[in-house]
């Protein structure tokens, strides 16, 4: 991209007329399935976009932009908005491009980034969609969603900034006390929550998404599941040995009324590390 948005203001505009890119592992499935009627469903659609971030805001910012003035409710459950807007809309009106690895194909570094933050992402959701259906939670998919999309704002920033993304990593591995949000302040001139929260509002994304960063939620169950699931996904990224993991055995504990210990046996078991 030669010309940088300036601003908050600009890169918001800028985002919301840019077309989202996805994994090319994503194109390639979404093909295979396009190709085999025998296995195209909306149920094997929704597996292959809810295991990307990058797809699954993409096809919930064209529903939102497009939904009908009589819808209410909000898109939540991507199974359910492929079935409403119907599997042949989806593959003419929401196409798996551009492909993220092929906009960073000059930036290597800034790819490795973002497949590490998109697996955190996976990972997260895994643990919130477990642990909302533990808890009886109603709507499981809006916890799902909203974990996947914790981190969108970054991603996206990886895709269509990489070098200003890569110059708030090089100011942080030289000042280890330097928080991430002062580090994007000085680079990009806003902090990257505050783009998420105003991305979240402007397309209209679940309202738990919007919850997470209103301190007046902070202890709502919903809420603290996503966060704990975040929390759980980045601090095991490279393992368990991470020092801050026995407290988010203890607080994921306390979320879902286990033991401590059976909750590190639990989450163990769950997506593995690489």
């Amino acid at each position: 991209m030669s010309q940088q948005p300036a601003g908050l203001t600009d890169w918001i505009a800028f985002l919301g007329r840019a077309e989202i890119p996805v994994l090319a592992h994503t194109v390639r499935e979404l093909e295979r399935l396009h190709e085999n009627e025998a296995q195209l469903n909306a149920r094997a659609v929704a597996d292959v976009v809810t295991d990307d971030p990058l797809m699954t805001v993409k096809l919930l910012r064209y529903m939102q932009m497009h939904k009908h003035r009589n819808q209410t409710h909000e898109l939540v459950d991507v199974k359910q908005t492929l079935l409403m807007m119907g599997l042949d809309t989806f593959f003419r009106e929401v196409p798996p491009t551009p492909i993220a690895e092929d906009m960073l194909q000059e930036h290597r570094a800034a790819l490795v980034y973002l497949l590490h933050t998109v697996r955190r992402a996976q990972r997260s959701a895994y643990y919130a969609f477990d642990w909302a259906l533990r808890l009886h939670d109603m709507h499981a998919e809006e916890v799902q969603v909203s974990a996947l999309l914790t981190h969108m704002s970054e991603m996206l920033m990886w895709c269509f900034s990489p070098e200003r993304m890569l110059e708030i990593q090089r100011l942080q591995a030289a000042d280890r006390t330097m928080r991430s949000a002062d580090a994007q302040k000085l680079v990009l001139g806003f902090a990257g929550l505050e783009l998420q929260r105003q991305l979240t509002v402007a397309w209209r994304l679940p309202e738990l998404l919007r919850n997470l960063t209103d301190p007046a939620l902070a202890r709502s169950t919903r809420v603290r599941n996503v966060m704990l699931a975040a929390n759980l996904a980045r601090h095991s990224a490279q393992g368990w040995h991470d020092a801050a993991l026995p407290d988010d055995f203890d607080e994921i504990a306390a979320l879902l009324h286990m033991n401590p210990n059976k909750v590190m046996a639990l989450v163990k078991a769950g997506p593995s590390i690489t």
